[in-house]
């Protein structure tokens, strides 16, 4: 397999910053800080690789309005990227045990939580155990019983396909995730989990997701919550979703458009939108950007597909048009919106540029 950063990294975006906790049993954790601001910390989801993934321009995109206003935070689970190796089994009790390292190693005595997926259940136990030092809460395409997110056939299934075959597995499990995504984006999604995990922390994993169980905490979480879920999320089904947000005390669904599991994947500017608003966090365009001409109805298409993370060749595909005029749309974009990167205008788009 060709590593995944075998090309080199385009508009790399807010520049992060990699260290490593040490936690005390010795295990060391990688984790990433970017932004500014009060911390919006985001736990490990799945299988993933803090230098890697953030070369994917979308998921740069996703996080880059992000960023404007708080410093997030993320890591690798043990045994993925540049995390050491679990010893033993993994659990909800593993699972807050890490997260409770990196937070307290950063000496964040009170900070947002962005649980994405499996982390969702992780952080709302971590959240009903320490009200005092969790903000505001958001869950994104989580789930209350991870037994209940397909039959015990399929999960059988699933799992002894990644354990016989990681390469078939990674694919399979790259459709499921990004249904939306382009067949590049797949490949290198599959590249990336295959890179970052062996096959067997991968089942490992899968299988944790499955056996996480929090419907007796939800009714402790006091923190003020969010909750979004794609309603055709076709890898955590959308009822999940709108089961946890009745379970859980005033907590608000908004529910979205879209197949894909991951947020950075589709439309993730009304991810970003909903996320800043229940943050309190200013997401509207200052009037001056508000103009019907400052960009054509041309710009404002590929400035959309760049917030949703393709390539200057994929938007020349989509559009019919040669790359190089591609890049020009990209050049004059960046001189209207007087910005010097994807990640910018990404940004510019999710902050609620027109849309007309």
């Amino acid at each position: 397999m060709r590593h995944p950063s075998s090309e080199p990294a385009r508009d790399p975006g807010p520049r992060r910053q990699i260290r490593f906790c040490t936690m005390p049993g010795g295990v060391r954790i990688a984790y990433a800080t970017v932004g500014r601001g009060p911390a919006l910390v985001v736990p490990a989801a799945w299988i993933g690789h803090l230098e890697l993934q953030w070369q994917d321009p979308a998921m740069r995109a996703f996080y880059a309005p992000l960023t404007a206003h708080r410093t997030v935070v993320q890591y690798d689970g043990p045994g993925c990227g540049l995390s050491d190796a679990w010893p033993g089994r993994r659990n909800l009790e593993t699972a807050v045990e890490v997260l409770t390292a990196v937070v307290d190693h950063l000496e964040l005595e009170r900070f947002d939580l962005l649980g994405i997926s499996g982390a969702g259940a992780v952080s709302l136990a971590f959240a009903s155990r320490h009200p005092d030092r969790v903000g505001r809460l958001m869950v994104y395409g989580g789930y209350a019983d991870g037994g209940r997110i397909a039959s015990a056939e399929v999960r059988t299934a699933v799992l002894a396909m990644i354990r016989a075959h990681w390469g078939l597995g990674s694919g399979v499990l790259a459709d499921l995730f990004l249904p939306d995504a382009s067949a590049e984006a797949k490949v290198q999604f599959a590249e990336l989990q295959r890179y970052s995990a062996t096959a067997e922390v991968a089942c490992e994993l899968l299988a944790h997701c499955y056996q996480l169980r929090v419907e007796g905490l939800l009714d402790r979480v006091a923190t003020p919550t969010l909750v979004l879920h794609r309603r055709e999320d076709r890898a955590i089904p959308y009822r999940l979703g709108r089961d946890l947000a009745a379970r859980i005390p005033g907590a608000r669904l908004v529910s979205l458009v879209g197949r894909s599991h991951f947020p950075y994947a589709g439309d993730s500017a009304s991810i970003v939108r909903a996320i800043l608003e229940f943050l309190g966090e200013p997401h509207g365009v200052p009037l001056s950007e508000r103009r019907p001409d400052r960009l054509t109805r041309r710009q404002l298409q590929v400035v959309a597909m760049v917030a949703e993370g393709l390539t200057n060749r994929q938007i020349a595909h989509r559009l019919g048009i040669e790359d190089r005029s591609a890049e020009g749309h990209l050049e004059r974009i960046r001189l209207r919106l007087g910005v010097t990167s994807r990640a910018q205008i990404a940004a510019w788009w999710a902050r609620g540029a027109p849309r007309d």
